[in-house]
């Protein structure tokens, strides 16, 4: 798909998806990202490789996985419209701040163009500063704070 610097865009093949679930291992951890709605586990892997593989990018070093992004299109009925939805953005932290997030993001913009999508969404933590920054930068505005709880069913008895 394409090069730039070492690096090389193309979409994910079956033999992509264990390098991209350990990566995301990497980069989504309660750590990290402590309040994630969705967890990271090889089923947000597989399954959208199942469902819509086109949407499933890699960012790779000599080979090696250093990143990737995952999304989907979602089509309203009775809508001309159709949204991509950037569900996943990762990159190894050996990686950061070489571009990389930005060649992948710039991959998946064009392929959702091509599908004829009129609007890309993202969502991220609300205290997540690099990440609202990384896509402000690349053009995303209007940000929406969204209120998620949660109830421990631990803690009843």
């Amino acid at each position: 798909m394409s090069e730039q610097n070492g690096i090389e865009i193309r979409t994910a093949t079956i033999d992509d998806l264990a390098a991209i679930f350990h990566l995301g291992e990497k980069v989504f951890t309660p750590q990290e990202v402590t309040n994630l709605y969705r967890t990271w586990d090889e089923y947000e892997v597989t399954g959208l490789f199942n469902s819509e593989p086109e949407h499933l990018l890699v960012a790779l070093d000599d080979e090696k996985v250093v990143g990737f992004a995952m999304g989907t299109v979602i089509k309203k009925t009775h809508s001309a419209w159709s949204y991509g939805h950037l569900l996943w953005l990762g990159v190894d932290s050996l990686f950061a701040r070489k571009g990389i997030g930005n060649m992948l993001f710039e991959q998946f913009r064009a392929n959702m163009k091509k599908e004829g999508v009129r609007i890309l969404i993202i969502d991220t933590q609300a205290d997540n500063e690099p990440a609202i920054r990384f896509f402000r930068k690349i053009g995303f505005e209007k940000p929406t704070s969204h209120v998620y709880m949660t109830l421990n069913l631990e803690k009843e008895a």
